[in-house]
């Protein structure tokens, strides 16, 4: 089944139940799927991994907003971009712990060699091929700069 199709049903669950805050993170997750269909062309089905991609875009967005409504103390913003994100969330692929992402991180840099931190742009790149959906981009370059440097 595709991601739209379980968030349409969730959506009609969601309504059907009387969860406003569950259907605005749904509606979310939907808008930015179908945004990112027609960007791709009409005809075309999104991968999964475009999917993931978008979700962690979604769920970056929300942290990003609750950061800056939680220092300007404004909670009741807050308390929303954290209710979408707890929705979007489930969505995304099991992340992996820091621990593991080290792991991955310094098997990537044992295969391609690197020394220094002027490897740091193609141990990321391979990371991040490796570790696509499964640890944000900010973790894994914190772990090639700490392994590298």
């Amino acid at each position: 089944m595709s991601l739209i199709t379980q968030i349409d049903q969730d959506i009609k669950l969601a309504m059907l139940a009387k969860q406003p805050e569950r259907l605005q993170g749904l509606r979310a997750i939907k808008s930015a799927l179908l945004l990112a269909k027609t960007e791709k062309g009409a005809a075309e089905e999104l991968t999964q991994e475009a999917e993931i991609k978008v979700l962690q875009k979604l769920v970056k967005q929300r942290k990003e907003s609750a950061d800056i409504y939680k220092t300007q103390g404004r909670d009741d913003l807050y308390q929303i971009e954290i209710g979408e994100m707890q929705v979007i969330e489930p969505y995304l692929p099991q992340q992996m712990t820091r621990f593991e992402i080290e792991g991955v991180v310094q098997e990537v840099i044992e295969r391609i060699g690197a020394t220094s931190i002027q490897d740091m742009g193609r141990v990321m790149g391979l990371a991040n091929k490796e570790l696509a959906g499964q640890a944000d981009g900010k973790t894994i370059s914190e772990v090639v700069k700490q392994l590298l440097g």
